[in-house]
C-alpha cells in the first residue's frame, strides 16, 4: 500500500493521544486546574490533529461528514462516531478537573473506554481487509491497542506502566512482522484463484494490464525492498521500544522522560510506514508485483 503521510501522522498521533486520554480518564496522573489542562492538551492537540491529517487522505475531504452515516456497516463511519463521543465525554471530565477541581469518577471511566473503542475501531479498518492478508489477523489490534496505551503512559508520566506496556508493544510488533511475512502466501491467494481459470492450469499475464501508471498501481501495489525494510524495521525497533526504555531507567527526571516520548514516537513512526509499505494487497498479483 502506498504511505501515505496522512495515514501515518493519522495512526501515529491519534493513537497516543488517545492514549493519553484513557489514562487521564482513570485518574492518572491525578492532576486538576492548570496541571489537568496541560495534560488535556497536549492530549486533544495530537488526537484531533491526526484525525484531521486522516481527512487529507480523502478524494473529497468536504464530504467526511457523510461517513458518520454508515456506522452499521462502515468501521471507518464507527471510528468517527467513538471519536466524537469520546472527546466529547473526556471533555466534559476534563472541566470538571480544570475548572471545579472535580473528578467525575464515572464519567472518567466511560471516557476511558470510549477512547479504547476508538482505538479498537481504528484497527479494524484494517484488520478487516481480506485484500491484506497481512493486515487481516488478531495482531493487528493487538498492536495498536499496545502502542497506543504505552505511549499514552509515557505522556501521562506513568513510568511503571510504561516499562511494563513497552516492553508488550515490542514482542507484539515483532509477531505481527513475523507473521506477516508469510501472510500473502499462506492466504492461498493467486493468479490461479483469483481468475478462476487454475483447472485448466497455470494462468499467467500475456502482458502488463496498462502501459503507463494508474490509480491501483498508486495506491496498493506500493514495492519495498527486502534490505530496505529490514533496516527501518531495525530502526523503528530500537527507537521505538528499546532506547525509551533504557532513557526510563536513567536519571534526569523530566529530561530523559521528555527524550523517550520523543524517540518512541519517532520509532512509531517509522513502524507505521512499514505498516502501510509493507502490506501487499492482492491487486498487485494482476501486475507481477507480487508473488504468493
Amino acid at each position: 500500500m502506498h504511505p501515505a503521510p496522512s495515514v501515518i501522522v493519522f495512526t501515529t498521533l491519534s493513537g497516543l493521544g488517545f492514549g493519553l486520554l484513557f489514562w487521564l480518564g482513570l485518574g492518572l496522573p491525578g492532576v486538576t486546574g492548570w496541571s489537568a489542562f496541560a495534560f488535556f492538551a497536549i492530549a486533544y492537540i495530537l488526537a484531533v490533529g491526526g484525525l484531521m491529517a486522516s481527512t487529507c487522505h480523502l478524494g473529497h475531504p468536504e464530504r467526511a461528514l457523510k461517513a458518520f452515516s454508515q456506522w452499521r456497516t462502515s468501521w471507518l463511519s464507527r471510528e468517527g462516531c467513538a471519536a466524537v463521543a469520546a472527546l466529547i465525554l473526556m471533555a466534559l471530565y476534563g472541566a470538571g478537573l480544570v475548572f471545579f477541581d472535580q473528578r467525575w469518577v464515572p464519567l472518567g471511566w466511560l471516557g476511558a473506554a470510549l477512547c479504547l473503542g476508538v482505538t479498537l475501531t481504528t484497527s479494524m479498518i484494517y484488520a478487516q481487509m481480506k485484500t491484506v492478508p497481512r493486515w487481516r489477523t488478531w495482531l493487528t489490534p493487538a498492536l495498536f491497542f499496545a502502542i497506543s496505551l504505552a505511549g499514552g503512559a509515557l505522556l501521562a508520566g506513568q513510568i511503571t506502566l510504561a516499562l511494563i506496556l513497552l516492553p508488550i508493544a515490542a514482542i507484539i510488533q515483532i509477531a505481527w512482522w513475523l507473521r506477516g511475512d508469510s501472510a500473502l502466501a499462506r492466504s492461498g491467494t493467486n493468479l490461479s484463484t483469483a481468475t478462476g481459470l487454475g483447472h485448466i492450469g497455470t494462468p499467467r499475464a500475456f502482458e502488463p494490464p496498462h502501459t503507463g501508471t494508474n490509480y491501483l498501481l498508486r495506491e496498493f501495489v506500493y514495492v519495498v525492498g527486502r534490505r530496505h525494510a529490514q533496516k527501518l524495521r531495525t530502526i523503528a525497533f530500537a527507537v521505538g521500544y528499546v532506547l525509551p526504555i533504557l532513557l526510563l531507567g536513567l536519571p534526569g527526571g523530566h529530561v530523559t522522560a521528555a527524550l523517550a516520548v520523543l524517540s518512541h514516537v519517532l520509532g512509531v513512526t517509522a513502524s507505521r510506514w512499514l505498516f502501510f509499505a509493507e502490506a501487499e494487497h492482492v491487486v498487485g498479483l494482476y501486475y507481477g508485483k507480487r508473488t504468493a
